[in-house]
C-alpha cells in the first residue's frame, strides 16, 4: 500500500524536492538559537563581547526571517502538492466508479461513496503533505539535537535519550486501537452521508407521507453512532496524548535532576547546565510534532484503504479478443440463458428468444418473472455466465461493451435527468449533435413546442433529476435523448407505466416513431400498449410460458388472456 501511496507524488518529484529541502533548512535555522544561547551564557556574556551579541542577535533575527519564508514555502507548496495529489485519486477514482458494474452500484450506496471521495481523500492530502515534511523535521531534529546536546555533556544526553524507547513503546501499543477506531469513525461518517443523501433526494416522498420524525430518527441513529465511534476514537486518541505527554515532561524532570547532580559534582559548568535545560525544547519539539502527526497519520492510512478498497473493485472488462459490433442489424438471441443476482435464487431459468430485426417483440408477466433482468442483460449491464446472447449471430460476451452499448438505446420508467438545461440533457444521447439536431430529435419527441414556451428556452436549468419538470416532460425528454443516439436496438423498460391515460397516448405517438424500423423490445404492464407488438411473450419464473400475437393470445385463454381480463375486467 506505501508504493502505491507514494507512486502519487511521481509527477510533483521537483516541488516535492524542494519542499523537503525547505523542511531540512527550518530544522536546521531551528538548531542556530540553541547554540547562539549557549555561546553568550559561556563566553559573550562573561567576557563582555556585546559586539558578538548584537552581531549574532542580528544573525538569528535573518534566519528567523529566513525561516519566515520558508515556512510559507512549505505550507503553501507543501499543500497545493497533497491538493494535487488529492485531485488525481479523485480523478482516478471517479474514472474507476465509471467503469465499474451494476453489481458494485446494487451494494454501494451513494452518499457512502461520496464520502470516500470527499472527506477520506482530503485527510489522505493533509498526510501527503504533512507527513514527508514531519518525519523529515523532526528526524533531523531529534539527530541535530542528540548531537549538540551530546557536545554539552554527552552522559547527560544519553540519560535524556533513555527514555526514548519508553515513548516508542506506548506509542506502537496505542497505535493499533488508534487504527480501528478511526476506521469505525470512518464508517459512521459514511453511514451520515448516505441517510443524508437518501433523505434529501426523497424529501418530496418524506412531505407527501409526512414521514418527517420517521426520517429525523433514523438520522439520529446513525448521528448516535458516529458519536459513539469518534468517542472511541478520541479515547484512544486521549490514551495515546496523554501517556506521550507524562513521558515528554518526565524529559524535563529528567533533565532537571541529573542536570543538577551533574552541577553538583563539577561535571557540568552553570553556562552548560542552562543551555542544556534551553536546549531540551530543541528535543522535545519534533518529539511532541510526532506525537501530534500521528493522529494524522492514523486519519490518512485510514482514507487510503478505504480508497483504495473502492480502487481495487473489480472492473467492467472486455476479453483480449474483443471487437467492436459494427453493422448492426437487430437480430437478438437467448439460448439457454440461467442467470440470477448474487446469492438470490436464479430469476432467468434456462431462458431462450429469438428477436428478429426491426421487430417489435413485448414482454409481459407477473413482477419478478425476469423481465427487466431480459433488458439489463442485452447491454452487459449485468454478466451472464450460463448460457449465450447473441446479436446477429455474434455473442455479446465477443464485443467490445462500448460497441455494443452504442448500438442499444434505453428508455426507462424512472428517468433519470440531469441537473443541466434542456439541450444539454438531450445531447446525452450524442454530444457531437448540432443545435438542428438537438432541435428535430425534441419535435420527433414532442416537446419542442413545450421548450418554446420557456423563457430561456433550450437553456432552461431543470433542477435535479429534472424535478421542473412533468413525469410526462421528462419522458419526452429522455425519447428525445434516444432519437439523438439513433441506435438500432431499442429497450422501452415500462416506458409509460408511470403515467397518466391522456399523456401516455401523447407520449405513445413519440414512441411509435422512436420503434419504427428498430428491432425493439417492449416490457408492459400495460396491456393496452403493447396489443400492435409483432409478438408478445408471456414471461413467468424465468422462463417464457406463452408467445404470440395479441389476439392469437386472447384465444388461447392462457396466461396472458388472464392478465388482459384482470386489467379490463372493469372497463
Amino acid at each position: 500500500m506505501l508504493k502505491r501511496f507514494l507512486s502519487y507524488y511521481k509527477p510533483h518529484k521537483f516541488m516535492f524536492t524542494l519542499d523537503m529541502i525547505a523542511s531540512l533548512l527550518v530544522s536546521v535555522i531551528g538548531i542556530f538559537y540553541p547554540i547562539i544561547t549557549r555561546a553568550m551564557l559561556n563566553d559573550y556574556v562573561p567576557n563582555q563581547k556585546y559586539d558578538l551579541i548584537v552581531l549574532f542577535g542580528a544573525v538569528l533575527l535573518g534566519l528567523y526571517f529566513v525561516k519566515m519564508l520558508l515556512n510559507y514555502f512549505i505550507q503553501y507548496q507543501g499543500h497545493m502538492i497533497g491538493v494535487k495529489m488529492q485531485a488525481r485519486m479523485r480523478s482516478d477514482m471517479f474514472r474507476h466508479l465509471q467503469t465499474l458494474p451494476y453489481k458494485f452500484y446494487d451494494n454501494h450506496e451513494t452518499g457512502k461513496i461520496m464520502s470516500r471521495m470527499t472527506n477520506d481523500l482530503n485527510d489522505i492530502s493533509e498526510l501527503a503533505h504533512h507527513g514527508p515534511e514531519n518525519i523529515l523535521i523532526s528526524s533531523i531534529s531529534i539527530v541535530a539535537s542528540f548531537i549538540y546536546l551530546a557536545t554539552i555533556n554527552l552522559y547527560l544526553t544519553l540519560i535524556i535519550f533513555a527514555c526514548v524507547p519508553i515513548l516508542l513503546v506506548i506509542s506502537f501499543i496505542v497505535r493499533g486501537k488508534m487504527r480501528s477506531a478511526f476506521m469505525e469513525s470512518r464508517k459512521a461518517v459514511a453511514e451520515i452521508n448516505a441517510s443524508l443523501e437518501s433523505s434529501v433526494s426523497g424529501i418530496r416522498v418524506t412531505k407527501a407521507f409526512t414521514n418527517v420524525d420517521t426520517e429525523i430518527e433514523k438520522f439520529e441513529k446513525g448521528n448516535k453512532s458516529f458519536v459513539n465511534a469518534r468517542k472511541k476514537a478520541y479515547k484512544a486518541m486521549g490514551t495515546f496524548h496523554s501517556s506521550t505527554t507524562l513521558v515528554t515532561e518526565v524529559f524535563n524532570v529528567v533533565v532537571l535532576i541529573a542536570g543538577g547532580l551533574f552541577l553538583y559534582a563539577n561535571k557540568i559548568g552553570l553556562g552548560d547546565y542552562t543551555a542544556f535545560i534551553v536546549s531540551i525544547n530543541v528535543f522535545l519539539a519534533p518529539v511532541r510534532q510526532l506525537i501530534m502527526f500521528m493522529e494524522q497519520y492514523q486519519n490518512g492510512v485510514t482514507g487510503f484503504k478505504r480508497f483504495t478498497e473502492i480502487m481495487d473493485a473489480i472492473s467492467e472488462t472486455d476479453k483480449d479478443t474483443a471487437k467492436d459490433l459494427v453493422d448492426v442489424k437487430g437480430n437478438i438471441t437467448f439460448k439457454n440463458v440461467t442467470y440470477g443476482y448474487g446469492e438470490e435464487k436464479d430469476v432467468l431459468l434456462d431462458f431462450s428468444m429469438d428477436i428478429k430485426n426491426g421487430e417489435k417483440f413485448a414482454l409481459v408477466g407477473p413482477s419478478g418473472g425476469g423481465k427487466t433482468t431480459v433488458c439489463h442483460l442485452i447491454p452487459r449491464f449485468y454478466q451472464v455466465e450460463k448460457g449465450n446472447i447473441l446479436i446477429d449471430g455474434v455473442d455479446i460476451n465477443d464485443v467490445t461493451m462500448l460497441s455494443l452499448r452504442k448500438n442499444i438505446g434505453i428508455v426507462q420508467q424512472d428517468v433519470y435527468l440531469f441537473n443541466a438545461s434542456i439541450k444539454d440533457n438531450i445531447l446525452y444521447g450524442n454530444p457531437n449533435a448540432t443545435e438542428e439536431e438537438v432541435i428535430k430529435a425534441a419535435k420527433r419527441a414532442n416537446i419542442h413546442d413545450y421548450v418554446l414556451t420557456l423563457e430561456k428556452g433550450y437553456d432552461t436549468i431543470i433542477g435535479e433529476r429534472g424535478v421542473k419538470l412533468s413525469g410526462g416532460q421528462k419522458q419526452r425528454l429522455s425519447i428525445a435523448r434516444v432519437f439523438l443516439k439513433n441506435p438500432p436496438i431499442l429497450i422501452l423498460d415500462e416506458a409509460t407505466s408511470a403515467l397518466d391515460n391522456t399523456t401516455e397516448i401523447l407520449i405513445q405517438d413519440a414512441l411509435d416513431d422512436l420503434c419504427h424500423g428498430r428491432t425493439t423490445i417492449v416490457v408492459a404492464h400495460r396491456l393496452s400498449t403493447i396489443k400492435n407488438a409483432d409478438r408478445i411473450a408471456v414471461i413467468d419464473g424465468g422462463k417464457i410460458i406463452e408467445e404470440g400475437k395479441h389476439e392469437e393470445l386472447l384465444e388461447r385463454k392462457g396466461k396472458y388472456a388472464e392478465l388482459y381480463n384482470l386489467q379490463f375486467k372493469n372497463l
